[in-house]
């Protein structure tokens, strides 16, 4: 039996070269894991953010790590203690950390659920951290109510185009920013207001909001402070010095995923059935995880992109 397994690896911080395919000693499932055979990878902005050192603070790491945080396969083999899978169950979700760039990963059974039978591995893998973010820092800050004026950042992408969706069936009055390529997409999600971040100064057509989920950060947070309602907040998921940079009396909070099996139990089923729309863009082979962990910083794109390793 292959002892070693394929795998995108980070070496150190730094630029696209820091990361390549390597052979890797193949994991055991320790207690209460399954070991799963990786047939699709969902891919993230935390991936250059992570290859880059920017989380570094936020997410320590020893190196060399394999990147890759979000998954989708069939259980190869169980741990001691598992008790909601077999071998042979197709099953998704995060894989807790770091680690589904690779043929095979050792993942708590805790963190999983069953794949939906209507649902491909390709399309399972775009789901388990963007959706569950999306929900849980929509609801971060409090419960939403109907009305309240919600801002997304980003609203495009995989987190933000499940928050749209999630805003707007609260009966939240949802207003968007995104590139202007995917205006109609997201107004077609829900969104209220579509708002072009190429052309156009949210901070110049919005006021009073009640929340604003901030999936961009840089500058986009500094601006975002002016629109915001007295007794508004602002969750941050790509700046973890967001607190550092709350001004006084205003109100700052740094999201971070927290693996919650049932809510993607229930989100899985919700896209199976068609009444939350997932959408892949573009299904890229394994040996060309590097490249697209680059493209995914430096182009603009809507929706999710996945790695499919059978390809």
């Amino acid at each position: 039996m292959k002892m070693t397994q394929r795998a995108v690896l980070l070496r150190t911080y730094g630029g696209a070269s820091s990361v390549e395919l390597a052979e890797v000693a193949k994991p055991d499932p320790a207690q209460g894991q399954v070991l799963i055979r990786v047939q699709a990878a969902g891919m993230n902005a935390i991936d250059w953010k992570v290859r880059e050192g920017y989380v570094r603070d936020a997410f320590p790491l020893q190196l060399p790590a394999i990147l890759g945080i979000e998954m989708a396969g069939v259980v190869e083999a169980i741990g001691p203690g598992v008790t909601r899978f077999v071998v042979g169950d197709r099953v998704m979700g995060p894989v807790g950390g770091l680690g589904a760039y690779a043929e095979f990963v050792a993942a708590d059974e805790a963190n999983l659920c069953l794949t939906p039978g209507s649902l491909d591995d390709v399309q399972a893998a775009a789901i388990p951290v963007a959706a569950v973010s999306a929900w849980q820092s929509l609801h971060l800050a409090g419960p939403i109510h109907p009305g309240q004026r919600i801002l997304i950042h980003g609203a495009a992408g995989g987190l933000g185009s499940y928050a749209v969706q999630f805003a707007k069936r609260a009966g939240a009055e949802v207003f968007a920013t995104m590139a202007s390529d995917h205006l109609e997409y997201v107004r077609g999600l829900g969104a209220d207001q579509v708002i072009d971040s190429k052309t156009q100064r949210f901070d110049h057509m919005v006021q009073d909001i009640d929340l604003v989920l901030d999936y961009v950060g840089g500058e986009v947070l500094e601006r975002s402070w002016q629109v915001l309602a007295a007794t508004g907040a602002i969750v941050g998921t790509t700046s973890p010095d967001i607190l550092a940079r709350t001004p006084p009396g205003r109100r700052g909070l740094w999201f971070m995923n927290q693996p919650d099996a049932a809510l993607l139990e229930m989100l899985a089923s919700d896209v199976a059935h068609g009444r939350l729309t997932s959408k892949v863009t573009q299904v890229v082979g394994f040996v060309d995880i590097p490249v697209a962990i680059e493209r995914n910083r430096t182009e603009s794109r809507f929706g999710k992109v996945v790695a499919d390793f059978t390809r």
